[in-house]
């Protein structure tokens, strides 16, 4: 008699946040998340969850001493500001980097693109061989929407197609936004904005 054998389970995450996941096994992560997925033609899937109203865009209070125009990542508490001045900036919710692809500085945007297309850099591609060496920009690119490079660094301010993972830590290091989030934001700065990531 044969029996068939169980392939283990995919532990949330395990490829990088669950894009990755539904490419290499067909699985996505969080099985305990309120989702829906609907495959939309080859390759491409629309994943949906409720997003903690916390992380929704909003104006508010900010006591900061940098100057109006300024971007600043808080990857504790997983929020992006963009300071108005007066006082006051926008927040957004972020996903940012997972344990051991955190980081901190000062960079520039050197570059902004729409719907951009991904090539994963040389050090992604020696941890996952596995992974396309390059997708074209659109709904089921892991940048989503927009997509602002930071300096000469392999980090980018994005969008994604996993809106779910706002609020955690997922990224190799670069910082996620809702695909409307990071719209709006790629609207309002502009090639040379400030960004403090702390």
């Amino acid at each position: 008699m044969v029996t068939a054998r169980a392939e283990p389970p995919v532990a949330p995450g395990a490829y990088g946040g669950g894009f990755i996941e539904l490419l290499v096994t067909g699985q996505t992560p969080e099985p305990q998340a309120r989702r829906r997925v609907a495959a939309l033609g080859a390759g491409e899937a629309n994943v949906q969850r409720q997003i903690d109203p916390v992380f929704l865009r909003a104006e508010v209070d900010y006591a900061g001493a940098e100057r109006a125009g300024t971007i600043v990542i808080d990857s504790s508490n997983k929020f992006l500001y963009l300071v108005q001045g007066g006082g006051r900036a926008l927040r957004y919710g972020i996903g940012v980097g997972r344990p051991g692809f955190t980081w901190a500085g000062v960079k520039t945007i050197s570059r902004k693109a729409e719907w951009p297309d991904w090539t994963p850099p040389g050090e992604m591609l020696a941890r996952r061989p596995d992974l396309p060496r390059h997708m074209d920009g659109g709904p089921a690119n892991p940048l989503g929407a927009r997509a602002m490079y930071l300096g000469s660094s392999l980090y980018r301010i994005h969008g994604t197609n996993e809106p779910y993972t706002i609020g955690q830590n997922v990224s190799s290091g670069c910082i996620r936004m809702m695909n409307d989030d990071v719209v709006d934001l790629y609207d309002r700065v502009h090639v040379g904005t400030k960004v403090v990531v702390r």
